[in-house]
């Protein structure tokens, strides 16, 4: 130990944080920011009165039968992908703290 050490410290140097422990938070964040922002601006979904024609037997179905464009299911879809991979990073980071 040297002369400037009191007893019980520990100077030892603090390893450098990985480029992950940044980029990786940064990513999904940036995901979810996006998915929020493409989910939002396709809000316009054209849909009314489903008939059907009474002396045909021919079926008609509609493309998806959803309520919301495909670009708002993208969106979404990428704001989830971007909340799971901020999630898998903040539990490793809870796991590696003891």
């Amino acid at each position: 130990m040297g002369d400037n050490n009191i007893l019980g410290e520990n100077n030892s140097p603090q390893p450098a944080r990985k480029p992950a422990a940044v980029v990786v938070p940064l990513l999904g964040l940036i995901a979810v920011i996006v998915g929020l922002i493409v989910a939002f601006s396709n809000q316009s979904t054209d849909f009314g009165f489903v008939a059907y024609a009474p002396l045909s037997d021919t079926l008609f179905l509609g493309n998806g039968g959803a309520f919301v464009s495909q670009g708002t299911q993208l969106g979404l879809a990428l704001t989830g992908v971007g909340l799971l991979v901020l999630a898998f990073w903040a539990g490793l980071a809870v796991g590696r703290r003891r």
